[in-house]
C-alpha cells in the first residue's frame, strides 16, 4: 500500500458510526492507522469502538446527537485531550423521513435538514478552528444522488444532501490556505435507512464495505478538494457541477422570447467548464455583455 494512503497518527471523527456506512468507515479508517472517535446516539458507538480496539486499533466512543452543539463540542474536546487534535471529520450521520412532497409534514422536512445539514455544520464548525491552528484538515460531507439528481419521495433528504455540496464548495475555498480539504462522498449502500427500499439481490452488492475504500482517498494526505465522489457496489465515479458557455441575449424587449427560442444553444454542453468559484458565473456573464457592447 502506498504510504500516502496510511493514516498513522491521524485522529478521525466519524458521525453516525454505530452501524452501516459509518461503522464501515470507522473500521477502515482504523485499519489504515487512524485513531477513531466513533459517534452515535446510543450504545452502538461503544460496540464499534470496542470492535476497533479488539482488532488492535485505537478508538473512543462518543455518544451524542450531531444536532447538540454542547455534545459535539465535548466530543471534539475529548479527542483533543486524548490524542492532541482532530485531523479528519466524516459527516455521516443522517435520518430518513420519506414521503411525497404533497404528504410531507414540515416537521419531517425540518428534522431531516437539522440532522444532515445542521448536524454537519455543527460538527464542522467544532473542528474548524482546531484544523486551522494545525494547518491541516480533511472533511467529508455525505451527499447523495437524491440531492444531485433527485428522487421521488425525498424532497427533504435531497434538499439537505444538495445543501451539503454547497457547504463543501465554500469551505474548500475558505480552508485552502490552511490545508483543509473538503470533499463529498455520495454513497449507494444497503443500510438500515434503505433496508425496505432495496430487493435482496441489490442488497448483496450494495454493502457499505464497498463504499468506504473511496473515503480513504478523500481523507489521506494526498486528498483532493472539492471533489464529489460517488460510490456503490465497488464502483466509483465523480460528479461535477458544470457551467455551459451560454448565449448572450441582452436586455431587449424580446429577451424572454429569445431565451425560449435559443434554449438548445443555452443548454449546449460543448465547452462547458467546472468553475473554481461562484464568481465564475458573474465573470462569464459580464464578459459576454462587455464583448457585445464593444461590437455595437
Amino acid at each position: 500500500m502506498e504510504n500516502d494512503m496510511e493514516l498513522n497518527g491521524r485522529v478521525a471523527i466519524v458521525t453516525g458510526a454505530g452501524a452501516g456506512l459509518g461503522r464501515a468507515h470507522a473500521l477502515l479508517l482504523a485499519r489504515h492507522g487512524a485513531r477513531v472517535v466513533v459517534n452515535d446516539i446510543g450504545e452502538a458507538a461503544d460496540r464499534v469502538a470496542a470492535e476497533i480496539g479488539a482488532a488492535g486499533g485505537e478508538a473512543l466512543a462518543a455518544r451524542g446527537s450531531v444536532t447538540d452543539e454542547a455534545q459535539v463540542a465535548a466530543m471534539v474536546e475529548a479527542a483533543r485531550e486524548r490524542w492532541g487534535g482532530v485531523h479528519i471529520l466524516v459527516n455521516n450521520a443522517g435520518i430518513l423521513r420519506d414521503s411525497s412532497f404533497a404528504k410531507m409534514s414540515l416537521k419531517d422536512f425540518r428534522d431531516v435538514i437539522d440532522v444532515h445539514l445542521m448536524g454537519a455544520a455543527i460538527c464542522t464548525q467544532a473542528v474548524w478552528g482546531l484544523m486551522r491552528e494545525q494547518g491541516y484538515g480533511r472533511i467529508v460531507m455525505t451527499t447523495s444522488s437524491s440531492g444531485l439528481y433527485g428522487n421521488f419521495g425525498q424532497a427533504n433528504y435531497g434538499a439537505a444532501k444538495m445543501a451539503l455540496v454547497g457547504l463543501m464548495q465554500t469551505l474548500a475555498i475558505e480552508g485552502a490556505k490552511n490545508d483543509i480539504r473538503v470533499n463529498c462522498l455520495a454513497p449507494t449502500a444497503a443500510t438500515a435507512m434503505t433496508d425496505a427500499l432495496l430487493p435482496p439481490p441489490m442488497k448483496a452488492l450494495l454493502v457499505p464495505e464497498r463504499v468506504s475504500p473511496g473515503l480513504i482517498k478523500l481523507v489521506c494526505d494526498d486528498a483532493p478538494t472539492r471533489a464529489i465522489l460517488c460510490a456503490g457496489a465497488g464502483s466509483f465515479e465523480r460528479a461535477f457541477i458544470t457551467l455551459t458557455p451560454g448565449v448572450y441575449i441582452g436586455a431587449g424587449d424580446d429577451a424572454a422570447e429569445q431565451v425560449a427560442a435559443r434554449w438548445d444553444e443555452i443548454a449546449d454542453r460543448t465547452g462547458e467548464t467546472v468553475p473554481d468559484a461562484g464568481g465564475a458565473q458573474i465573470q462569464c456573464e459580464v464578459t459576454a455583455a462587455s464583448q457585445a457592447a464593444s461590437q455595437t
